[in-house]
């Protein structure tokens, strides 16, 4: 897929999350748009899955560690045809499927998640199963940077490198803020990379917003084997609106209704720029 087609879904996705938290009135947009374009690059490019058999068995697996940004999540999935894209606005609605974190009875959802820290250590488990059944499918996983001040993170690192887990591709949101402000401020995880290449990982850094390096990336994890692969995402939070860019309190906030007509005047003027 061009890097044009990708720039159009990733727009759709920014729409899906500001239109599911605005329905809401709740919600977690900021980490949510920061991660757009790697949710439309795995669903639309990078993984083997099938909407239409959501559980095939050699399909490859993702896992939101990060699971607050669930509507960046719902969004790439509605997108991809796993349901409708008018289901977003039941977000966080008494009766609705589509809760605030990933629940394993959604179509597309892997694992259910929320708890920070833990969604990595399921993806290991996948990936480890997978070697150990001798099957050949891919597992991801997204963390944010403020969820890997979480001990069981570096655990589940620790393991992966040792098990030289290269089905494994662990990918850490680099936005530098999180609900208290920012990362290096409230419990400093940096170096990153360094911290992950003390654990045997191959790692790539790349700006989260650019296809071609997100491509590039996702290729090194595939070309690289015996060692797990982390993508640092340098990346804006709130990326695409211009008032929640680079703002902590957008972390886990909805917009209201006058928020939300700025938003998507916003994201309407970057469609007219992919026109």
């Amino acid at each position: 897929m061009d890097n044009l087609q990708l720039k159009k879904y990733a727009n759709e996705v920014r729409k899906g999350i500001i239109t599911s938290t605005h329905a809401a009135k709740a919600g977690h947009p900021g980490g949510s748009l920061s991660a757009a374009d790697v949710f439309t690059y795995l669903y639309f490019e990078e993984m083997n899955i099938d909407p239409k058999d959501p559980e095939k068995a050699d399909r490859d697996r993702f896992v939101l560690s990060k699971g607050h940004t669930a509507p960046g999540l719902y969004a790439a999935l509605a997108n991809r045809g796993y349901f409708p894209v008018e289901d977003l606005t039941t977000l966080r609605k008494l009766g609705s499927y589509l809760q605030g974190h990933p629940n394993m009875h959604i179509p597309g959802v892997d694992m259910a998640s929320g708890s920070l820290g833990q969604g990595i250590s399921a993806a290991v488990g996948m990936a480890l199963g997978a070697k150990l059944d001798g099957k050949d499918y891919r597992v991801y996983t997204l963390l944010g940077d403020g969820e890997i001040q979480e001990g069981q993170v570096w655990e589940a690192a620790m393991f992966a490198g040792f098990r030289k887990l290269d089905n494994l591709v662990v990918i850490v949101d680099n936005n530098g803020l999180q609900i208290d402000g920012p990362v290096d401020k409230v419990c400093s995880p940096y170096p990153i990379a360094d911290k992950f290449k003390a654990f045997n990982f191959n790692v790539v850094e790349i700006d989260a917003h650019d296809f071609d390096q997100i491509r590039s990336a996702f290729k090194n994890a595939r070309d690289t084997k015996g060692m797990p692969t982390c993508i640092v995402l340098h990346s804006v939070k709130g990326k695409g609106v211009s008032f929640m860019e680079n703002n902590a309190d957008w972390h886990g906030k909805a917009p209201n209704d006058e928020e939300y007509a700025k938003a998507m005047e916003d994201l309407a003027k970057i469609d007219a720029e992919l026109a």
